[in-house]
């Protein structure tokens, strides 16, 4: 089966991770890399010792920030930290007024939508097929928030039609790209906001996500979540209200979880070093080989995740006796390959499932 997978940069990386033979689920959890466990064992033993090292850890942070700015094309100065992907929604919920109508597909995942339906300000949540989004923008409609990847059936949106469509209507855009990140390409700069989780495709340790944020959505957006970390100068916004807030996308930050954050810069540095388009080609070529291999069609768009329905959980169960690890979401079973992965995951999981 011929992909890019004999890379040396792929190979190399591939090398970077002890346990990814029979694990297909990266679009569940990442594994962490060996820096990213050197790094976390070697943080755990020196707090343990009693020297715990506060300026490693705020390095850790805006090393991870520039980094992850790299992945998705834009500057530092535009992207905040956080520790969850709803948290990160809620704060763009907030930049839309009263009643305001947010446009998202069926079947979205939750974190996307609820900030919207429990804003307490009436906003109208409209759900449309993922399919046909694009078409469903209206004047009314203020925002269009949708994952770039769905965590359910690893279908990829067509999102040059949807912020096409939210262009011409004068919405904006706000693009989860947790499941895409890290083997799919994303430009920030296409969306007004993007908002992701290290800890699936990235392999960060959970509690490390961003946001990056257009100048006209900065514009709008209220810091609800404003704490220390948000101030222009952290250190010196400890107390008080008195308290100056960064100017760039830094007021939106929330105070960070410091142990996650050292585990993520070693990863995000290991993917920042990688050809996106090699890693896309890589995910959906093996993605493509055990689609054939089940028999099932290729998407419209590629994915280097793999749904098929199992509403008796039977494909999940025989995938588990093999040793394989893989997920079942809305009665599908699920399988991702990344980086990790390689040509013998594929026939090990075809020949788990009889084939």
């Amino acid at each position: 089966m011929p992909t890019i997978a004999d890379s040396p940069a792929l190979v190399a990386a591939r090398r970077e991770f002890d346990g990814g033979r029979d694990y297909l689920a990266a679009c569940t959890v990442g594994l962490p890399s060996r820096a990213t466990r050197r790094a976390v064992i070697a943080d755990l033993d020196a707090a343990a010792s009693g020297r715990p090292d506060l300026a490693a850890y705020c390095a850790a942070v805006e090393r991870s920030r520039g980094l992850f700015a790299s992945l998705v094309g834009i500057g530092a100065e535009r992207v905040a930290i956080g520790s969850q992907t709803s948290v990160a929604a809620g704060m763009v919920a907030s930049a839309l007024p009263d009643g305001a109508e947010v446009l998202v597909p069926d079947g979205e995942f939750s974190s996307m939508v609820l900030p919207f339906v429990h804003s307490g300000r009436g906003l109208v949540v409209r759900t449309a097929p993922l399919r046909d989004l694009a078409a469903h923008v209206r004047p009314r409609t203020a925002l269009v928030a949708f994952s770039v990847v769905q965590s359910a059936t690893g279908e990829v949106a067509d999102a040059a039609a949807i912020v096409a469509a939210a262009a011409q209507h004068g919405a904006l855009t706000l693009c989860d790209a947790t499941q895409a990140v890290g083997w799919l390409p994303v430009e920030a700069s296409d969306f007004d906001a993007v908002v992701c989780h290290a800890y699936k495709w990235l392999c960060a340790p959970r509690g490390v996500s961003f946001l990056t944020v257009s100048d006209r959505l900065a514009a709008r957006m209220t810091p609800v979540n404003a704490g220390w970390y948000a101030g222009d100068d952290p250190w010196a916004s400890c107390y008080g209200g008195e308290v100056e807030l960064a100017p760039d996308a830094r007021r939106f930050d929330v105070s960070p979880a410091w142990q996650a954050f050292v585990g993520a810069a070693p990863a995000l540095e290991l993917f920042a070093a990688l050809d996106p388009f090699e890693l896309h080609a890589h995910s959906t070529g093996l993605a493509a080989a055990f689609r054939a291999g089940l028999g099932i069609a290729e998407p419209e768009r590629p994915s280097g995740i793999v749904t098929w329905d199992d509403p008796e959980g039977s494909a999940l169960a025989r995938l588990g006796s093999a040793g394989i690890t893989a997920s079942g979401r809305s009665g599908r079973a699920r399988v991702a390959f990344h980086v990790f992965n390689d040509e013998d995951d594929v026939d090990l999981a075809l020949a788990a499932l009889g084939h």
